[in-house]
């Protein structure tokens, strides 16, 4: 791969998917994955945020154990991205009105003060990116 920037490459492939998968380790250990809508918010390749319901499996994952992966797809050229790192799940007004759209009452009939919509912040740590037969390791630094 050359030089090459995660920066710009890995943005790039992130920013024009509409799902992620998300994984979390269950209470027996095992990896369990998830697909869901595009991060919210994203910020550099350190912090993804994404919307969920308090009340799903995933969270009480995160909850026991905040270790997760999430991973980018670009199906139509072969390449993707895992990051690793950690989630939290926030319940605090503030990041919940942060992340809340127009339309989100379809998920949260509650709207933003739903006590079944919470918001997942994402910190990555470090990451592996695949294209043209090819993977890089790369470390999350901002």
């Amino acid at each position: 791969m050359g030089d090459w920037d995660p920066q710009e490459t890995v943005g790039n492939l992130i920013d024009h998917q509409s799902t992620v998968f998300v994984g979390s380790v269950d209470a027996d250990g095992f990896p369990n994955l998830k697909a869901m809508l595009a991060p919210r918010r994203r910020v550099g390749l350190r912090e993804f945020w994404l919307t969920t319901n308090t009340s799903s499996v995933r969270v009480g994952q995160f909850w026991a154990n905040p270790q997760a992966a999430i991973y980018f797809a670009d199906q139509r050229n072969f390449r993707g991205v895992m990051l690793r790192g950690q989630m939290e799940v926030c319940e605090d007004a503030a990041t919940k009105e942060m992340i809340w759209r127009d339309g989100d009452t379809l998920y949260y009939s509650g709207g933003v003060t739903d006590p079944d919509y919470c918001v997942l912040r994402f910190t990555a740590q470090d990451g592996r990116y695949y294209a043209n037969l090819s993977s890089k390791n790369f470390q999350i630094t901002s």
